[in-house]
């Protein structure tokens, strides 16, 4: 069936919480509204009040009621609706989730998945990146689709983990193309990238909304005979370095670009790593892509010109072809 990227999250949940009766999702909204966004549309009506639990208005109560309820044997779906809500929970998840497993040295484990939506969509609002904070946590998985089957797979596996995973969803990506996605899906390893386009000029790893603009800038470059290797990093931690290696050994050149802020954010991770494994690889500097180092503009014209874009890509792809 042909899904868009938040149908294939539900219809993976959904099919997690047939599965499993020890699934079950709480947040705001996520009865019989669907949840923001439609994150959890239909879900209510097959599963109950039960199953689809209403809370009130406390994300950190809502991320420390699931964390006990994960370590009484329980695999709470926690719906926080927007990402810039996270900070809310920090202590939950950071402190807490995160850390259990270690400070019971293995006794104890939180199979817990926080899925939250990040970055600027179709709506305007809530449009804050803050997914550069959470890789640096140890005991947490981190993953971020850009794709709706990958969304829909690493929700599955997300489900299954024995441990913490932040699930990111980009709003941009919602209700964009649609993909064919089976109903019966396997899931997919969290920590694998994915060469999405391969080439040979260049290597592009990209999160979120930025793999799409980076796939519609390899067409375009492609009628210049510049070859753009288009990767999805997919998975922020654990990090697929391999994947990241193995473009840039044929390459020579990388980019990286994601839409939060380009001081600090997770792309400086990235190249970082590469340099460290591979600086003997790289025929040029490692050239970021990001957005400015300001707070998000409220108006429409100053978000679009804020947002890393189409030209900003093709503007660092000739910088590193240039050398």
């Amino acid at each position: 069936m042909r899904r868009t990227f938040v149908e294939a999250i539900v219809a993976a949940i959904a099919a997690e919480m047939r599965r499993d009766e020890r699934v079950f999702v709480i947040g705001q909204d996520v009865g019989v509204f669907g949840g923001a966004m439609s994150g959890t549309k239909g879900l209510y009506e097959e599963f109950g009040p039960r199953r689809i639990r209403e809370a009130p208005i406390s994300e950190s109560a809502m991320v420390g009621a699931a964390i006990g309820a994960a370590m009484f044997g329980q695999r709470p779906i926690v719906e926080v609706s927007f990402g810039e809500f996270l900070p809310l929970a920090m202590s939950q998840i950071v402190l807490q989730a995160a850390n259990v497993h270690y400070m019971t040295a293995g006794e104890a484990s939180v199979p817990i998945v926080v899925r939250t939506r990040i970055g600027d969509g179709p709506y305007r609002g809530h449009p804050q990146s803050y997914e550069a904070w959470f890789p640096h946590v140890p005991g947490l998985k981190v993953v971020m689709p850009s794709m709706p089957r990958d969304a829909g797979r690493l929700m599955r596996a997300a489900i299954r983990d024995p441990n913490p995973v932040l699930f990111l969803e980009n709003m941009q990506a919602y209700h964009a193309a649609r993909e064919e996605v089976p109903d019966e899906d396997d899931p997919l390893p969290i920590g694998t990238a994915r060469v999405v386009r391969p080439g040979r000029s260049v290597s592009v790893a990209a999160t979120g909304w930025m793999v799409h603009r980076a796939l519609a800038v390899a067409e375009h470059l492609a009628t210049e005979g510049i070859s753009v290797e288009v990767i999805d990093v997919r998975c922020l931690a654990p990090l697929d370095l391999e994947t990241l290696v193995q473009s840039v050994r044929k390459t020579s050149r990388l980019v990286v670009a994601h839409e939060a802020w380009k001081v600090g954010g997770f792309g400086a991770e990235i190249s970082a790593a590469v340099v460290e494994t591979a600086f003997d690889a790289l025929d040029a500097p490692i050239a970021r892509v990001g957005a400015p180092h300001v707070p998000v503009p409220s108006t429409k014209t100053l978000r679009d010109l804020y947002l890393p874009n189409e030209q900003n890509l093709i503007e660092a792809i000739r910088k590193v072809l240039a050398y």
